[in-house]
């Protein structure tokens, strides 16, 4: 997968290359287009959206022209560029990771922009459902099970304790993830556990504000590994997303929501908080969903979340990428409104 001339992409796509010829099942599953001459580039875009491929622009000069928006994700070598591109870690060399990532999973990768593009048109309860059917679809696939047989087994731990706790004081609720000996690892009972709580104070008008929050050194680290592939199949596994959804509540509940978020935040533990009206960080805190290298989507909302937040492009960078982004880079995205910790609050600017 090289980078390519815009002209050269719209002949192939417009003309040179049947549809079946492009996408995951026949080795293409992903286009990088320079964007020197922006109005070919928006007409490449354009037919590429319509197709099962990854299209990412690539501005090698820093000069991020607008009306590129039909791209799945775009990339400048321009330091603070603005929405919808993104630089990676390592500027526009961050395209070898890129490639690495749509190569090692070429079906996830494509399902991913997909399910994005498709997420535009639909309001959150229709994204859940809509990011369940692709998650379990890829369930089913070959990069996932690959990705499962190749990790060591690992036990679930038990824990005593409650692993949701909240407090009321007054009008104000707070909810804490509570398995730090796992850095709250959002396993079964911690999602049933914050569906009953949340189903519970969504009930109760006299509830004015609700807190999330997790003990111990990260706020959540992510799905509780040891229960990848434990359920039974794909379908029911859609269908208990389906109904113990803790981020179709917290959508439900937005306006009251804050969510305080430390440490290495992963996969669920950037997709719930994504939710809230209002999300604030530590000034150390780290963002990251990994999901795609192992052959999935996000599975706890993120889909429906961080494009609400961030925009579709940001989101596919981040997923596809796989790899952490700073406080900074949240805060000057949205995906957090305020980072904590260091000599003075940092705001999001609106």
């Amino acid at each position: 997968m090289v980078v390519i001339d815009a002209a050269d992409a719209l002949e192939l796509v417009g003309g040179g290359l049947a549809p079946e010829e492009l996408g995951p099942l026949s080795g293409v599953p992903a286009l990088f287009v320079r964007t020197t001459e922006p109005g070919t580039a928006a007409s490449c875009a354009a037919v590429l959206r319509r197709l099962p491929c990854v299209a990412v622009a690539v501005d090698e000069t820093g000069a991020t022209p607008a009306g590129l928006d039909d791209f799945d994700v775009l990339l400048t070598a321009r330091e603070e560029p603005p929405r919808p591109w993104s630089v990676g870690s390592d500027g526009i060399d961050s395209l070898d990771q890129l490639r690495t990532t749509i190569e090692s999973s070429p079906l996830a990768s494509v399902a991913l922009v997909q399910l994005l593009r498709l997420g535009e048109r639909l309001d959150v309860r229709d994204a859940l459902v809509a990011e369940s059917l692709t998650y379990g679809l890829l369930q089913s696939g070959d990069e996932f099970r690959c990705w499962l047989e190749s990790q060591p087994d690992r036990r679930h731990r038990e824990s005593g304790e409650p692993p949701v706790r909240v407090e009321r004081t007054g009008s104000d609720v707070v909810l804490e993830l509570h398995r730090p000996e796992v850095r709250n690892a959002y396993d079964v009972s911690m999602r049933d556990a914050l569906v009953a709580a949340l189903t519970a104070v969504h009930a109760d008008s006299s509830v004015e504000s609700i807190r999330l929050e997790g003990a111990g050194p990260t706020f959540c680290s992510g799905g509780d590994l040891s229960e990848f592939g434990a359920t039974p199949d794909p379908v029911t596994g859609h269908f208990v997303r389906a109904t113990r959804s803790a981020g179709w509540w917290l959508a439900e509940l937005g306006a009251k929501v804050t969510a305080r978020v430390h440490g290495a935040c992963v996969g669920a533990g950037v997709e719930l908080p994504a939710f809230a009206a209002r999300v604030i960080a530590d000034s150390a805190t780290s963002f990251m969903l990994p999901e795609v290298s192992m052959g999935l989507v996000p599975g706890a909302g993120g889909t429906a979340s961080i494009p609400r937040r961030i925009g579709r492009h940001r989101t596919a960078t981040l997923a596809l990428l796989g790899t952490p982004v700073d406080a900074a880079t949240a805060l000057e995205w949205g995906l957090v409104d305020e980072i904590t910790g260091g000599p003075e609050p940092r705001y999001r600017r609106r």
